[in-house]
């Protein structure tokens, strides 16, 4: 079951579902407490891995209990007008199928960016344990040292997460870039195979089941990706983890 947290500092919440019902609102349906301010959604795997945050959906468009419709342009629900007064509320929108799978390749693909930019520690020959983030323009100074590195250079600069620039012995380096390459290229050929579970869904509930971080079913798991659960199951001493 996913998880998700309002702002910075409300606890974690249990949610069944969340999902898009229109351009401007969304959809969440609560396992149990429900939060009593609403901001930024952070949403949760099962294993409590931060996977994206929703920005922009802080207003309560409906309250239905336990289901809890957002905005994210200041709309709040009215019921339409009838000669007698307001009416019936309307059936609330059922998305496709399609809808909900395309929502869900967004939700994945943006909580494996996530991971990939959250990035990497390292171990490097001082015996030290270094952090390197992993977003885009790292990526790419990293391919820069990696020339470098293949150039024959004895000592390249780089910096870990918050500290100054240095220099790294090649060894280190190449240690760094292949724990680079390694992260990028498993959470991409993760989302890969994620993407292809959705696209196998035959309903909604087998879509809104899947979270980043969910163990891939066999039949959807890429060669690549079985190469790499078997790397990740022989780092960790059997078992399988998601890096």
């Amino acid at each position: 079951m996913e998880k998700i947290k309002i702002g910075s500092k409300d606890p974690i919440y249990e949610i069944e579902s969340i999902r898009p019902v229109s351009g401007n609102v969304m959809q969440l349906v609560f396992a149990g407490a429900i939060p009593p301010n609403w901001g930024d959604i952070t949403i949760y795997t099962d294993d409590s891995t931060e996977a994206t945050t929703i920005i922009g959906y802080d207003t309560l468009y409906r309250d239905e209990g336990q289901t809890i419709y957002l905005s994210n342009d200041g709309s709040v629900y009215t019921a339409p007008e009838t000669p007698v007064g307001p009416g019936e509320p309307p059936k609330p929108y059922v998305p496709t199928l399609e809808e909900l799978q395309a929502a869900k390749c967004r939700e994945v693909s943006a909580a494996c960016e996530q991971m990939i930019y959250k990035g990497i520690d390292v171990p490097l020959s001082g015996g030290s344990m270094e952090h390197f983030a992993l977003t885009i323009e790292d990526q790419l100074n990293l391919f820069g040292k990696q020339i470098q590195v293949t150039s024959g250079a004895d000592q390249i600069e780089y910096h870990a997460d918050g500290q100054p620039c240095r220099y790294y012995t090649a060894a280190d380096m190449l240690a760094i870039i292949t724990a680079a390459m390694w992260h990028v290229s498993y959470h991409t050929t993760y989302c890969n195979a994620l993407n292809m579970w959705i696209a196998g869904c035959q309903t909604a509930e087998e879509v809104q089941d899947i979270s980043y971080g969910a163990d891939v079913p066999v039949e959807y798991q890429s060669e690549v990706l079985q190469a790499y659960l078997v790397d990740i199951a022989a780092q960790a001493g059997g078992g399988t983890r998601h890096a």
